[in-house]
């Protein structure tokens, strides 16, 4: 692999021109490292170490390649493209901005084709020999630049993954290993960059029905996420700030925001937006792009076990299982509210739009069916939590009494 474009070039001129300039290969290093350190502020600093070497490196296989290509388009190549992707993949991980390396080169490249121009006018030089040399030094600049930005790249993209790959294992041990102890979870999340919280909201999302793929998503860094896992998360330590965005980082998918727990907890905040999300499934809850379990809290309570509040149904609610569906129907109606409001026949009569009369001998039925439960604040409790998880079910009430015995 080399340099097609400078090595035509340079290989066009004689061989003798090589000679003119090798005697001044050193002096001419020396001259473009000091420009370079003068004009890079990040480079300013003694040229020793790791950091020495490969700049120092750079700056003499550069003059000496050229050198050698004068008259010999066949040169080998050796490593010089690799040196300067290696330049480039210093860079990034030195954590330099790309544009330093590239404007080192710029001005090297100006102080090169200033010093070889003198040296090439004195030694006699046609000018159209002299323009074809400025058009070589300059498509070298050009091409060690794409070199290095492509070594650049290439680092950055393998530090990604490497990031992309601890994170997900930070989040199996956040997640799934609760037992996992405190310096581990902190060493793992020092090296995936995430500072560690000591409280987070896990967000669990999935694809809706019509969704078929979704690139990469640009979430903001803070945000740790794994969307491969069976169950895809976020994990985020302040939610208002980072989910703000979401559902243009993720289109196509819905999103449930478990509540804010300790980070030792946060396998149960994982385990209430999921609940969140089922119940979305279902209709449940209102099929938005983000569900926040902080404004369902009753609801996720009501149903978080639904075998066990059907029993309590079934428990609380024993004597309406003798009337029809009809009659269990209106009277479900008028112990719901009448839990809910402890109020008078009109007031009754009035939210359910009925005359009073008609309530009044709602009541006396109810007040016949259940007796001295509906003077106790224990059984009335009972029967207005179960009155209300029907209800977000679908006033199921029904089918719930009307479930055999088991014998």
């Amino acid at each position: 692999m080399g340099s097609p474009t400078t090595s035509k070039i340079l290989g066009s001129f004689p061989l003798h021109i090589a000679s003119l300039f090798r005697p001044y290969a050193t002096r001419l290093s020396i001259e473009v490292l000091r420009e370079i350190q003068r004009g890079v502020p990040e480079y300013n600093r003694p040229v020793e170490g790791k950091f020495g070497r490969i700049l120092t490196e750079a700056v003499r296989q550069s003059i000496l390649h050229c050198i050698d290509s004068v008259g010999n388009p066949n040169v080998p190549q050796g490593d010089w493209a690799n040196l300067y992707k290696h330049v480039g993949k210093i860079e990034f991980h030195e954590g330099r901005p790309l544009e330093c390396v590239q404007t080192a080169y710029r001005i090297g490249t100006r102080v090169a084709w200033r010093r070889c121009s003198q040296i090439g006018q004195a030694q006699g030089l046609a000018t159209g020999t002299l323009c074809r040399l400025a058009e070589a030094i300059f498509a070298y600049c050009e091409e060690i630049s794409v070199m290095s930005a492509e070594g650049y790249a290439e680092a950055r993209t393998q530090a990604s993954g490497a990031k992309e790959r601890m994170r997900r294992r930070l989040i199996e041990v956040i997640l799934c290993d609760p037992g996992a102890l405190p310096r581990d979870v902190a060493q793992l999340a020092e090296e995936a960059r995430w500072p560690l919280p000591t409280h987070l909201s896990v967000v669990v999302v999935e694809p809706k029905p019509d969704h078929h793929g979704i690139a990469a998503p640009t979430l903001p860094d803070q945000v740790i996420h794994d969307l491969d896992r069976t169950t895809p998360v976020l994990l985020t330590a302040d939610p208002e700030r980072d989910l703000v965005d979401l559902a243009s980082a993720l289109p196509g998918w819905r999103a449930a925001v478990g509540p804010r727990v300790r980070l030792t907890e946060a396998a149960a905040s994982q385990h209430w937006a999921g609940r969140a999300i089922g119940l979305v499934q279902r209709g449940l809850l209102p099929d938005v792009p983000l569900t926040w379990c902080r404004d369902h809290l009753s609801t996720l309570w009501l149903l978080a076990d639904e075998l066990l509040m059907n029993e309590l149904a079934k428990q609380s609610l024993a004597p309406l299982r003798g009337l029809t569906v009809k009659q269990r129907a209106r009277m479900v109606e008028t112990l719901a509210v009448w839990l809910e409001t402890g109020g008078s026949a009109p007031k009754i009569a009035e939210r359910l739009e009925v005359h009073p009369q008609t309530v009044r001998y709602r009541l006396r039925k109810l007040d016949e069916l259940f007796g001295a439960r509906l003077r106790n604040s224990h059984d009335r409790f009972e029967m207005e939590v179960a009155l209300r998880a029907q209800h977000l079910l679908g006033d199921r009430t029904g089918d719930v009494l009307d479930e055999p015995e088991p014998s």
